[in-house]
Protein backbone atom coordinates (compact mmCIF):
# COMPACT_ATOMS: atom_id res chain seq x y z
CA UNK A 1 0.00 0.00 0.00
CA UNK A 2 1.15 3.50 -0.63
CA UNK A 3 0.80 6.43 1.74
CA UNK A 4 -2.12 8.09 -0.05
CA UNK A 5 -4.13 4.87 -0.16
CA UNK A 6 -3.66 4.24 3.56
CA UNK A 7 -4.60 7.81 4.46
CA UNK A 8 -7.71 7.61 2.26
CA UNK A 9 -8.76 4.37 3.94
CA UNK A 10 -8.26 5.89 7.40
CA UNK A 11 -10.26 8.96 6.40
CA UNK A 12 -13.01 6.78 4.94
CA UNK A 13 -13.27 4.66 8.10
CA UNK A 14 -13.37 7.71 10.36
CA UNK A 15 -15.98 9.43 8.20
CA UNK A 16 -18.16 6.37 7.76
CA UNK A 17 -18.10 4.81 11.22
CA UNK A 18 -16.60 7.15 13.81
CA UNK A 19 -18.25 10.50 13.04
CA UNK A 20 -21.54 10.39 14.90
CA UNK A 21 -20.85 7.03 16.58
CA UNK A 22 -23.60 6.47 19.15
CA UNK A 23 -21.45 4.31 21.45
CA UNK A 24 -18.60 6.80 21.47
CA UNK A 25 -20.99 9.68 22.17
CA UNK A 26 -22.70 7.84 25.05
CA UNK A 27 -19.42 6.74 26.64
CA UNK A 28 -18.11 10.28 26.31
CA UNK A 29 -21.19 11.62 28.09
CA UNK A 30 -21.13 9.00 30.86
CA UNK A 31 -17.45 8.49 31.50
CA UNK A 32 -15.56 11.17 29.64
CA UNK A 33 -13.22 11.23 26.70
CA UNK A 34 -10.81 8.76 28.29
CA UNK A 35 -13.42 6.02 28.59
CA UNK A 36 -14.67 6.61 25.04
CA UNK A 37 -11.14 6.61 23.67
CA UNK A 38 -10.27 3.42 25.55
CA UNK A 39 -13.32 1.70 24.06
CA UNK A 40 -12.41 2.84 20.55
CA UNK A 41 -8.90 1.45 20.93
CA UNK A 42 -9.62 -1.85 22.63
CA UNK A 43 -13.28 -2.73 22.09
CA UNK A 44 -14.23 -1.51 18.64
CA UNK A 45 -13.59 -3.44 15.42
CA UNK A 46 -13.18 -0.16 13.53
CA UNK A 47 -10.53 0.84 16.08
CA UNK A 48 -8.71 -2.43 15.38
CA UNK A 49 -8.75 -1.67 11.66
CA UNK A 50 -7.50 1.88 12.30
CA UNK A 51 -4.63 0.51 14.37
CA UNK A 52 -3.71 -1.87 11.56
CA UNK A 53 -3.77 0.95 9.00
CA UNK A 54 -1.67 3.13 11.32
CA UNK A 55 0.96 0.40 11.49
CA UNK A 56 0.87 0.09 7.70
CA UNK A 57 1.28 3.85 7.40
CA UNK A 58 4.33 3.78 9.65
CA UNK A 59 5.90 1.14 7.38
CA UNK A 60 5.50 3.28 4.25
CA UNK A 61 8.61 5.21 3.41
CA UNK A 62 8.13 8.84 2.48
CA UNK A 63 9.76 10.35 -0.57
CA UNK A 64 12.64 12.73 0.06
Amino acid sequence: MNKKTVIREIDNLLGTYCDGCFIKRELNNKGGKTLAHRFCISGCTVGDQLQFLGKELSKVKTKN
